[in-house]
Protein backbone atom coordinates (compact mmCIF):
# COMPACT_ATOMS: atom_id res chain seq x y z
CA UNK A 1 0.00 0.00 0.00
CA UNK A 2 1.62 3.23 -1.55
CA UNK A 3 1.48 6.68 1.27
CA UNK A 4 -0.94 8.39 -0.79
CA UNK A 5 -3.51 5.70 -0.36
CA UNK A 6 -2.60 5.12 3.35
CA UNK A 7 -3.41 8.44 3.81
CA UNK A 8 -6.99 8.55 1.46
CA UNK A 9 -7.77 5.99 3.30
CA UNK A 10 -7.13 7.04 6.70
CA UNK A 11 -9.12 10.19 6.14
CA UNK A 12 -11.90 8.50 4.19
CA UNK A 13 -12.29 6.46 7.66
CA UNK A 14 -12.44 9.24 9.98
CA UNK A 15 -15.00 11.51 7.88
CA UNK A 16 -17.23 8.70 7.02
CA UNK A 17 -18.69 9.42 10.75
CA UNK A 18 -17.84 13.08 11.33
CA UNK A 19 -20.44 13.44 14.37
CA UNK A 20 -18.55 10.43 16.00
CA UNK A 21 -15.29 11.82 14.80
CA UNK A 22 -15.94 15.33 15.99
CA UNK A 23 -16.88 14.27 19.82
CA UNK A 24 -13.83 12.17 19.47
CA UNK A 25 -11.61 15.00 18.45
CA UNK A 26 -13.37 17.15 21.53
CA UNK A 27 -11.48 15.28 24.13
CA UNK A 28 -7.89 16.15 22.82
CA UNK A 29 -9.42 19.45 22.46
CA UNK A 30 -10.32 19.95 26.02
CA UNK A 31 -6.91 18.83 26.95
CA UNK A 32 -4.44 20.55 24.81
CA UNK A 33 -6.76 23.77 25.61
CA UNK A 34 -6.35 23.26 29.17
CA UNK A 35 -2.29 23.13 28.63
CA UNK A 36 -1.79 25.82 26.24
CA UNK A 37 -3.85 27.69 28.65
CA UNK A 38 -2.46 27.13 31.88
CA UNK A 39 1.04 27.79 30.17
CA UNK A 40 0.27 31.09 28.62
CA UNK A 41 -2.40 31.93 31.91
CA UNK A 42 1.14 31.15 33.67
CA UNK A 43 3.28 33.22 32.08
CA UNK A 44 1.39 35.82 32.20
CA UNK A 45 0.46 36.20 35.54
CA UNK A 46 3.77 35.73 36.38
CA UNK A 47 4.36 38.46 34.44
CA UNK A 48 2.13 40.47 35.60
CA UNK A 49 3.07 39.63 39.32
CA UNK A 50 6.23 40.74 38.71
CA UNK A 51 5.30 44.10 37.71
CA UNK A 52 3.53 44.43 41.03
CA UNK A 53 6.37 43.36 42.87
CA UNK A 54 8.30 45.99 41.25
CA UNK A 55 6.12 48.92 42.29
CA UNK A 56 7.09 48.61 45.77
CA UNK A 57 8.69 45.30 47.31
CA UNK A 58 11.61 46.10 44.67
CA UNK A 59 12.11 49.36 45.66
CA UNK A 60 11.90 48.91 49.17
CA UNK A 61 15.35 48.83 51.30
CA UNK A 62 15.72 48.34 55.27
CA UNK A 63 18.38 48.65 56.98
CA UNK A 64 18.24 47.76 60.48
CA UNK A 65 20.83 49.30 63.37
CA UNK A 66 21.80 47.58 66.76
CA UNK A 67 20.56 48.48 70.12
CA UNK A 68 23.05 49.87 72.92
CA UNK A 69 26.25 51.50 72.66
CA UNK A 70 27.32 54.50 74.50
CA UNK A 71 27.92 56.06 70.95
CA UNK A 72 24.77 55.70 67.61
CA UNK A 73 25.64 53.90 65.06
CA UNK A 74 23.45 56.31 62.60
CA UNK A 75 22.44 59.73 63.47
CA UNK A 76 19.35 61.15 62.69
CA UNK A 77 20.80 63.16 60.04
CA UNK A 78 22.45 60.37 58.03
CA UNK A 79 18.74 59.53 56.82
CA UNK A 80 18.39 62.39 55.29
CA UNK A 81 22.37 61.68 52.98
CA UNK A 82 21.37 58.56 51.74
CA UNK A 83 18.96 61.38 49.51
CA UNK A 84 22.49 61.53 47.79
CA UNK A 85 22.74 58.27 46.59
CA UNK A 86 21.75 57.68 42.87
CA UNK A 87 18.55 55.80 42.94
CA UNK A 88 16.95 56.75 46.52
CA UNK A 89 13.91 58.55 46.14
CA UNK A 90 13.19 58.96 49.97
CA UNK A 91 14.85 57.61 53.33
CA UNK A 92 13.10 57.87 57.00
CA UNK A 93 15.26 57.20 59.94
CA UNK A 94 12.81 55.89 62.77
CA UNK A 95 13.20 54.62 66.26
CA UNK A 96 10.36 52.34 67.65
CA UNK A 97 8.98 51.21 71.01
CA UNK A 98 9.58 47.62 70.87
CA UNK A 99 6.15 44.99 71.79
CA UNK A 100 7.48 45.13 75.63
CA UNK A 101 8.02 48.96 75.53
CA UNK A 102 4.87 49.72 74.40
CA UNK A 103 3.59 53.01 76.10
CA UNK A 104 0.27 53.78 77.38
CA UNK A 105 -0.79 56.96 75.43
CA UNK A 106 -4.43 58.42 76.77
CA UNK A 107 -6.44 60.69 74.81
CA UNK A 108 -8.89 63.48 75.84
CA UNK A 109 -11.37 64.37 73.37
CA UNK A 110 -12.09 68.10 73.83
CA UNK A 111 -15.57 67.90 72.50
CA UNK A 112 -16.51 65.34 75.52
CA UNK A 113 -13.79 66.26 78.56
CA UNK A 114 -15.28 63.67 80.52
CA UNK A 115 -14.53 60.93 78.17
CA UNK A 116 -11.14 59.70 78.33
CA UNK A 117 -9.56 56.67 76.76
CA UNK A 118 -6.18 54.66 77.39
CA UNK A 119 -4.64 52.11 74.90
CA UNK A 120 -0.64 50.58 74.79
CA UNK A 121 0.29 51.56 71.47
CA UNK A 122 3.47 51.47 69.32
CA UNK A 123 5.24 55.09 69.87
CA UNK A 124 7.45 55.89 66.89
CA UNK A 125 10.22 58.47 66.20
CA UNK A 126 10.62 59.30 62.61
CA UNK A 127 11.77 61.61 60.37
CA UNK A 128 9.75 63.58 58.35
CA UNK A 129 9.81 62.47 54.48
CA UNK A 130 7.99 59.12 56.34
CA UNK A 131 4.56 59.51 54.37
CA UNK A 132 6.59 59.48 51.11
CA UNK A 133 9.14 56.66 52.09
CA UNK A 134 5.87 54.02 53.35
CA UNK A 135 3.56 55.19 50.48
CA UNK A 136 1.34 56.41 53.16
CA UNK A 137 -1.14 59.12 52.64
CA UNK A 138 -2.62 61.53 54.92
CA UNK A 139 -6.47 60.91 56.29
CA UNK A 140 -6.66 64.30 58.11
CA UNK A 141 -4.53 67.06 58.87
CA UNK A 142 -1.02 67.06 57.84
CA UNK A 143 2.16 65.68 58.49
CA UNK A 144 4.72 67.52 60.95
CA UNK A 145 7.31 69.08 58.74
CA UNK A 146 11.40 70.05 59.66
CA UNK A 147 9.86 73.31 61.26
CA UNK A 148 8.02 71.05 64.03
CA UNK A 149 11.22 69.27 64.48
CA UNK A 150 13.45 71.68 64.38
CA UNK A 151 10.93 73.68 67.69
CA UNK A 152 10.65 70.80 69.11
CA UNK A 153 7.38 71.27 68.74
CA UNK A 154 5.14 68.98 71.15
CA UNK A 155 3.07 67.24 68.18
CA UNK A 156 2.07 64.31 66.98
CA UNK A 157 0.51 61.99 64.02
CA UNK A 158 -1.68 59.07 64.71
CA UNK A 159 -1.92 56.21 62.51
CA UNK A 160 -5.53 54.87 61.38
CA UNK A 161 -5.81 52.40 63.68
CA UNK A 162 -4.17 54.13 66.54
CA UNK A 163 -6.78 57.19 65.80
CA UNK A 164 -9.61 54.60 66.19
CA UNK A 165 -8.71 53.10 69.25
CA UNK A 166 -8.51 56.03 71.09
CA UNK A 167 -11.45 57.40 69.83
CA UNK A 168 -10.20 60.36 68.22
CA UNK A 169 -12.59 60.84 65.09
CA UNK A 170 -11.62 64.82 64.49
CA UNK A 171 -9.06 67.18 64.46
CA UNK A 172 -11.23 70.55 64.55
CA UNK A 173 -10.79 71.24 68.29
CA UNK A 174 -6.95 70.01 68.69
CA UNK A 175 -7.20 66.96 70.47
CA UNK A 176 -4.62 66.14 72.48
CA UNK A 177 -2.81 62.47 73.77
CA UNK A 178 -0.67 61.91 76.70
CA UNK A 179 2.08 60.08 76.59
CA UNK A 180 3.84 59.85 79.92
CA UNK A 181 1.76 62.46 81.91
CA UNK A 182 2.78 64.72 78.63
CA UNK A 183 0.15 66.25 76.02
CA UNK A 184 0.91 66.28 72.52
CA UNK A 185 -1.48 67.77 70.30
CA UNK A 186 -2.77 65.66 67.13
CA UNK A 187 -2.26 67.48 63.82
CA UNK A 188 -3.24 64.24 61.70
CA UNK A 189 -3.81 61.01 60.73
CA UNK A 190 -1.97 59.12 58.61
CA UNK A 191 -3.51 55.61 56.21
CA UNK A 192 -3.30 54.00 53.44
CA UNK A 193 0.46 52.63 54.21
CA UNK A 194 1.51 50.18 51.31
CA UNK A 195 4.81 49.29 53.46
CA UNK A 196 5.51 49.25 57.36
CA UNK A 197 1.35 48.74 57.81
CA UNK A 198 2.22 48.53 61.70
CA UNK A 199 2.52 51.69 61.89
CA UNK A 200 -0.76 52.01 61.37
CA UNK A 201 -1.46 51.35 65.06
CA UNK A 202 1.41 53.63 66.32
CA UNK A 203 2.25 57.04 67.46
CA UNK A 204 4.49 58.87 65.51
CA UNK A 205 6.31 62.40 67.17
CA UNK A 206 9.10 64.26 65.51
CA UNK A 207 12.74 62.60 66.27
CA UNK A 208 13.44 65.47 69.02
CA UNK A 209 11.14 64.17 70.97
CA UNK A 210 11.80 61.07 71.19
CA UNK A 211 14.90 61.28 74.28
CA UNK A 212 11.82 62.37 76.44
CA UNK A 213 10.23 58.70 75.86
CA UNK A 214 13.36 56.88 75.63
CA UNK A 215 13.85 56.61 72.00
CA UNK A 216 16.71 58.68 71.67
CA UNK A 217 18.98 56.28 68.56
CA UNK A 218 17.52 55.59 65.40
CA UNK A 219 16.90 51.37 65.58
CA UNK A 220 15.87 51.32 62.07
CA UNK A 221 16.19 53.15 58.44
CA UNK A 222 13.79 52.28 55.54
CA UNK A 223 14.82 53.47 51.99
CA UNK A 224 12.50 53.97 48.94
CA UNK A 225 14.48 53.42 45.33
CA UNK A 226 13.67 53.87 41.98
CA UNK A 227 13.28 50.63 39.87
CA UNK A 228 16.34 48.58 39.38
CA UNK A 229 18.59 50.34 42.15
CA UNK A 230 17.72 48.57 45.03
CA UNK A 231 20.08 45.99 44.92
CA UNK A 232 22.83 48.69 44.31
CA UNK A 233 21.42 51.03 47.30
CA UNK A 234 21.75 48.20 49.81
CA UNK A 235 25.37 47.51 48.96
CA UNK A 236 26.20 51.13 49.21
CA UNK A 237 23.51 52.56 52.44
CA UNK A 238 25.50 51.03 55.18
CA UNK A 239 29.02 52.71 53.94
CA UNK A 240 26.43 55.85 53.47
CA UNK A 241 24.39 55.76 57.13
CA UNK A 242 27.69 54.32 59.16
CA UNK A 243 31.39 54.38 57.52
CA UNK A 244 33.16 53.12 60.08
CA UNK A 245 30.75 50.58 61.37
CA UNK A 246 29.22 49.37 58.41
CA UNK A 247 29.43 45.79 59.25
CA UNK A 248 27.47 46.35 62.16
CA UNK A 249 24.24 47.21 59.98
CA UNK A 250 21.92 44.58 58.63
CA UNK A 251 20.52 45.24 55.36
CA UNK A 252 17.35 43.82 54.35
CA UNK A 253 17.07 44.02 50.59
CA UNK A 254 14.09 42.85 48.00
CA UNK A 255 14.83 39.40 46.22
CA UNK A 256 15.45 39.29 42.60
CA UNK A 257 12.74 39.93 40.67
CA UNK A 258 13.11 37.18 38.29
CA UNK A 259 13.06 34.68 40.92
CA UNK A 260 9.43 36.31 41.92
CA UNK A 261 8.26 35.79 38.58
CA UNK A 262 9.74 32.33 38.32
CA UNK A 263 8.24 31.25 40.93
CA UNK A 264 4.80 32.42 40.66
CA UNK A 265 4.85 31.01 37.20
CA UNK A 266 5.88 27.41 38.56
CA UNK A 267 3.40 27.62 41.61
CA UNK A 268 0.84 28.52 38.67
CA UNK A 269 1.95 25.97 36.30
CA UNK A 270 1.94 23.16 39.07
CA UNK A 271 -1.50 23.88 39.74
CA UNK A 272 -2.99 23.67 36.64
CA UNK A 273 -0.84 21.08 35.01
CA UNK A 274 -2.15 18.21 36.36
CA UNK A 275 -5.83 19.42 35.23
CA UNK A 276 -4.22 19.58 31.76
CA UNK A 277 -2.81 15.74 31.86
CA UNK A 278 -6.21 14.88 33.17
CA UNK A 279 -8.02 16.61 30.24
CA UNK A 280 -5.14 14.43 28.14
CA UNK A 281 -6.10 11.51 29.35
CA UNK A 282 -9.86 11.68 29.80
CA UNK A 283 -9.17 12.60 25.77
CA UNK A 284 -6.75 9.48 24.74
CA UNK A 285 -9.36 7.12 26.35
CA UNK A 286 -11.73 8.61 24.53
CA UNK A 287 -9.90 8.17 21.43
CA UNK A 288 -8.97 4.61 21.72
CA UNK A 289 -12.29 4.02 22.99
CA UNK A 290 -14.24 5.47 19.97
CA UNK A 291 -11.12 3.73 17.73
CA UNK A 292 -11.80 0.25 19.30
CA UNK A 293 -15.55 0.38 18.27
CA UNK A 294 -14.62 1.88 14.93
CA UNK A 295 -12.42 -1.56 14.53
CA UNK A 296 -15.09 -3.71 16.05
CA UNK A 297 -18.03 -2.29 13.56
CA UNK A 298 -15.49 -2.56 10.40
CA UNK A 299 -14.41 -6.46 10.91
CA UNK A 300 -15.99 -7.12 7.72
CA UNK A 301 -14.23 -4.17 6.16
CA UNK A 302 -10.64 -5.69 7.81
CA UNK A 303 -11.50 -9.18 6.35
CA UNK A 304 -12.07 -8.22 3.00
CA UNK A 305 -8.90 -6.19 3.04
CA UNK A 306 -6.73 -8.99 4.58
CA UNK A 307 -8.46 -11.57 1.96
CA UNK A 308 -7.33 -9.07 -0.70
CA UNK A 309 -3.56 -9.04 0.66
CA UNK A 310 -3.81 -6.55 2.77
CA UNK A 311 -0.44 -7.16 5.20
CA UNK A 312 -1.12 -7.01 9.50
CA UNK A 313 0.93 -3.59 8.98
CA UNK A 314 -0.95 -2.43 6.65
CA UNK A 315 -4.12 -2.58 8.84
CA UNK A 316 -2.32 -1.77 11.86
CA UNK A 317 -1.02 2.08 9.70
CA UNK A 318 -4.30 2.66 8.90
CA UNK A 319 -5.89 2.62 12.35
CA UNK A 320 -3.11 4.24 13.82
CA UNK A 321 -3.21 7.11 11.02
CA UNK A 322 -6.70 7.49 12.06
CA UNK A 323 -6.55 8.22 15.33
CA UNK A 324 -3.28 10.53 14.75
CA UNK A 325 -5.75 12.37 12.71
CA UNK A 326 -8.05 13.03 15.43
CA UNK A 327 -5.57 13.81 17.73
CA UNK A 328 -3.76 15.91 15.58
CA UNK A 329 -6.97 18.50 14.71
CA UNK A 330 -8.12 18.04 18.31
CA UNK A 331 -4.04 19.68 19.05
CA UNK A 332 -4.77 22.11 16.23
CA UNK A 333 -8.22 23.08 17.46
CA UNK A 334 -7.29 23.13 21.04
CA UNK A 335 -4.04 25.43 20.50
CA UNK A 336 -5.89 28.00 18.48
CA UNK A 337 -8.49 27.94 21.58
CA UNK A 338 -6.30 27.95 24.35
CA UNK A 339 -4.43 31.34 22.43
CA UNK A 340 -7.45 32.93 21.81
CA UNK A 341 -8.92 32.22 25.79
CA UNK A 342 -5.05 33.59 27.20
CA UNK A 343 -5.41 36.69 25.03
CA UNK A 344 -9.20 37.01 26.12
CA UNK A 345 -8.12 36.95 29.81
CA UNK A 346 -5.49 39.08 29.85
CA UNK A 347 -7.34 41.86 27.79
CA UNK A 348 -10.34 41.54 30.34
CA UNK A 349 -7.62 41.56 33.23
CA UNK A 350 -5.54 44.44 31.39
CA UNK A 351 -2.97 42.34 31.55
CA UNK A 352 0.10 41.86 28.67
CA UNK A 353 -0.11 38.64 27.21
CA UNK A 354 2.67 36.27 27.13
CA UNK A 355 2.63 33.72 24.16
CA UNK A 356 5.07 31.43 23.64
CA UNK A 357 4.91 30.73 19.60
CA UNK A 358 7.02 27.21 20.52
CA UNK A 359 4.15 26.09 22.24
CA UNK A 360 1.43 27.05 19.53
CA UNK A 361 3.85 24.34 17.09
CA UNK A 362 4.62 21.94 19.89
CA UNK A 363 0.12 21.57 21.19
CA UNK A 364 -0.48 19.43 17.58
CA UNK A 365 2.26 17.80 17.61
CA UNK A 366 1.16 16.75 21.64
CA UNK A 367 -2.44 16.19 20.35
CA UNK A 368 -1.10 13.55 17.39
CA UNK A 369 1.14 11.79 19.85
CA UNK A 370 -1.84 11.33 22.41
CA UNK A 371 -4.09 9.97 19.52
CA UNK A 372 -1.06 7.86 18.34
CA UNK A 373 -0.70 6.53 21.66
CA UNK A 374 -4.90 5.88 21.99
CA UNK A 375 -4.96 4.04 18.70
CA UNK A 376 -2.38 1.45 19.41
CA UNK A 377 -4.38 -0.82 21.45
CA UNK A 378 -7.20 -0.96 18.77
CA UNK A 379 -4.84 -0.94 15.68
CA UNK A 380 -2.76 -4.05 16.89
CA UNK A 381 -5.98 -5.94 17.42
CA UNK A 382 -7.53 -4.95 14.04
CA UNK A 383 -4.30 -6.54 12.52
CA UNK A 384 -4.42 -9.31 14.34
CA UNK A 385 -7.86 -10.23 12.78
CA UNK A 386 -7.72 -13.40 10.63
CA UNK A 387 -9.44 -13.19 6.93
CA UNK A 388 -11.63 -15.85 6.99
CA UNK A 389 -12.85 -15.23 10.95
CA UNK A 390 -13.60 -11.48 10.09
CA UNK A 391 -15.47 -12.37 6.45
CA UNK A 392 -17.50 -15.15 8.45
Amino acid sequence: MKLRDLWTESLAGMLARPVRSALTTLGTVLGITTLVVTLGIAATAGNQIVGRFDELLATSVTVEVPRGGHHPLVSWDAARELRRLRGVTSATALAQTDGSSNLVVTANNLLDPTRVSGQTLAVVAATPDLPETTHGRMLAGRFYDPGHVSRRDRVVVLGEQAAAMLGITSLERAPAVFIKDRAYTVIGVIGGLRREQILASAVLLPPTLGPDIGLKDVTRVLVATQLGAAELIARQAPLALSPNRSAELQVIAPPSPKRARDGAQDDVNGLFLILGLVSLVVGAVGIANVTLVTVMERVAEIGLRRALGAARRHIAAQFLLESSLIGLTGGVIGASVGMVVVVAVAAVRQWTPVLDVRLALAAPVAGALVGLLAGLYPALRAARMEPAEALR
